[in-house]
């Protein structure tokens, strides 16, 4: 798997800066943005972003000099970190790979509907977003598929819009959530 292309590695590593106290600084801006945006949506508060990060606004501004940019950083670090799990997962039996990747991609769907609010679809981030996102989740789908264990009348992107569906809806908490994806995924395995 690791010899796929995935377009938007680099885009957090590129902006990413070099010295030791700055990079903590960003990814402290990083951490603190995806937890803001997850709880207020597109409307989260750069203030308070740069107050959870414990940094003063003109640091985040430096490291993110519009709103757009903090955004598609977010974006891109949320798929980097998808890809990141599916090489990790990539050694497990098909099942649990596909099944582990999906948790942490309901996780990413959070970040994903805020982040959705403030950019458009045509973004360049999206289609690289996505074509990364489609090139490390994809191939656990196909060998779940070819072992047997996964359904073979679907196809990747039916699943990831089932998965989307399911974590664009409200819970009364995460496990009523997990117990709902767990329902579902039921019906994605082959019959046994």
């Amino acid at each position: 798997m690791t010899a796929q292309p995935f377009p938007v590695r680099e885009i957090v590593a590129s902006r990413r800066p070099h010295r030791k106290d700055a990079a903590r600084n960003y990814d402290a801006l990083l951490g603190a943005a995806r937890e803001a945006f997850a709880e207020h949506g597109a409307d989260a508060s750069l203030e308070d972003i740069a107050r959870r990060a414990g940094v003063g606004i003109g640091t985040l501004y430096r490291n993110f000099p519009s709103r757009r940019e903090l955004f598609e950083t977010v974006y891109a670090d949320e798929v980097n970190e998808l890809v990141r799990v599916a090489e990790e997962v990539a050694g497990l039996e098909p099942w649990e790979a596909l099944t582990s990747w999906l948790t942490r991609f309901t996780g990413y769907m959070v970040t994903k509907r805020a982040v959705r609010e403030a950019l458009d679809d045509e973004s360049e981030i999206f289609e690289a977003c996505r074509e990364s996102m489609y090139a490390a989740g994809g191939p656990l789908f196909e060998r779940a598929q070819e072992a047997g264990v996964a359904r073979k009348d679907m196809d990747f992107g039916d699943l990831l819009r089932m998965v989307s569906g399911i974590t664009g809806t409200v819970f009364v908490d995460d496990a009523q959530r997990d117990r709902v994806l767990a329902i579902a995924l039921d019906g994605v395995r082959a019959a046994r």
